[in-house]
């Protein structure tokens, strides 16, 4: 088979056959096709689509392109999250231990950042000493113990979707539906889990910029886990402003041991509640969405949640004490505020221009092996609403250059919209999509 054909057919918006899309991801997973033949073909994917059957059919070769995580000897209905990516998401460090700590097994394995998304596995790294690199041995053993796993994917574990993430994270083909979908799904088919909760992002800061393409992006998951026997959940969030307010690898965890410590309310912690809530209802932990999040809220009051992160720490290597001394996690040197050049209300924020300040900063990626700065990022001081007074500090960046603060500081400027009449603010949640 010539992979050239392959490339012509779909660029010339054509369906690719089962054996096709058989033959490419082989050559992905083994290395027989070149960067610059994989890129064409993702590319043209991206430009003229893929139906339901080739997505399913791409989806569940690139599961089978490794070995599948079995997690059948460890008891309980186990639950899994994913996010299609975000500014300032940080539910998992948050939700993770809250639905753990009830007793309901969380075997996560998450991936680094993709394009200005953060990713969990970055952040994790930030923290010192914490092992993302967990065995599968070491995994059943801590979700038998503590309920609880945050870790990279393992080497045999879809091994497809690694090289096709990186590719796609450098070539622009990232906001593309059946790329998303597939890779999305394939990790978590192969990764194990009974139940899955999907935070399909819609917004300025989110791959899916429409409520109408967040919804097809879902209903293709939700029908792809039906079809193999998983439980699976979507909830289309907003984000068109960073949903928590540091944004940053090791800014993220400190605002969430400060949500989990009960210290942080607003959208971060209703979203992750939300998500929360679902997982324990998709293990019959709970009969309603209300009962679910009342449930996680009492977990943060009376410390279980915060308590089960410490125990997390312990577990895989990281510094247990960041939890009384966050000053122990790296933060960048050099800072630079950003205030308001007028006053007024905040009523428009570009979050993927907020997001590419954060990765000009060193805090996110624009290229594949690019190392990133743990301690850079942004804390945001306004929401969308508030209103602000000329001079006043939006924003303080960090990075180790002046020049990349400044640069930074620049790009975030450009991203907000001061008026002075009040504009009604975007809806957090738009929709819940389930079997």
């Amino acid at each position: 088979m010539d992979f050239q054909d392959i490339i012509i057919k779909k660029r010339d918006k054509q369906k690719l056959t089962k054996e096709e899309i058989s033959f490419f991801i082989q050559g992905v997973t083994d290395g027989s096709l070149p960067d610059y033949q994989i890129s064409a073909l993702l590319m043209a994917i991206l430009l003229n689509g893929m139906d339901a059957e080739e997505t399913a059919q791409m989806t569940m070769e690139m599961a089978h392109s490794g070995a599948l995580f079995d997690l059948s000897s460890l008891p309980g209905f186990k639950v899994d999250k994913h996010s299609t990516g975000g500014v300032g998401d940080t539910t998992t460090l948050i939700l993770a231990p809250l639905v753990a700590s009830l007793g309901v097994p969380v075997v996560k394995m998450s991936g680094r950042g993709l394009g200005f998304s953060g990713g969990t596995i970055d952040k994790l790294e930030s923290i010192p000493g914490f092992q993302v690199g967990v065995t599968e041995e070491d995994a059943l053993t801590y979700g038998k113990t503590s309920h609880l796993v945050l870790m990279s994917q393992t080497d045999n574990l879809t091994p497809a979707d690694k090289k096709l993430y990186a590719l796609r994270d450098v070539t622009g083909t990232v906001d593309s539906i059946p790329l998303i979908a597939a890779s999305i799904m394939s990790k978590k088919i192969a990764a194990g889990a009974n139940g899955i909760v999907l935070d399909v992002k819609c917004g300025s800061g989110a791959f899916m910029k429409t409520q109408k393409d967040a919804e097809a992006l879902a209903h293709i998951m939700v029908e792809m886990g039906q079809h193999v026997g998983r439980k699976v959940t979507a909830i289309i969030s907003g984000m068109d402003q960073p949903l928590g307010m540091y944004i940053g690898n090791s800014l993220e965890v400190m605002e969430a041991m400060e949500v989990l410590k009960g210290n942080v309310k607003g959208d971060l912690l209703e979203v992750s509640l939300l998500l929360g809530a679902h997982m324990l209802l998709l293990a019959g932990r709970v009969q309603t969405e209300a009962e679910g999040k009342a449930l996680l809220q009492q977990q943060i009051d009376n410390g279980a949640g915060i308590a089960k992160f410490r125990e997390l720490l312990i577990q895989q290597g990281g510094n247990s004490a960041i939890i009384e001394q966050p000053d122990l996690l790296p933060l960048s040197p050099c800072s630079l505020e950003v205030r308001a050049e007028k006053s007024g209300y905040l009523t428009h924020m570009d979050t993927a221009k907020i997001g590419r300040a954060s990765q000009e900063t060193g805090a996110g990626r624009a290229f594949k092996e690019q190392p990133l700065d743990f301690g850079a990022g942004i804390i945001t001081k306004k929401r969308l609403g508030d209103y602000v007074e000329a001079g006043e500090v939006l924003a303080v960046i960090y990075s180790a250059k002046d020049k990349a603060c400044a640069s930074a500081a620049e790009i975030f400027q450009s991203a907000l919209t001061i008026s002075a009449e009040k504009a009604p603010l975007p809806p957090l949640v738009l929709n819940i999509i389930s079997a």
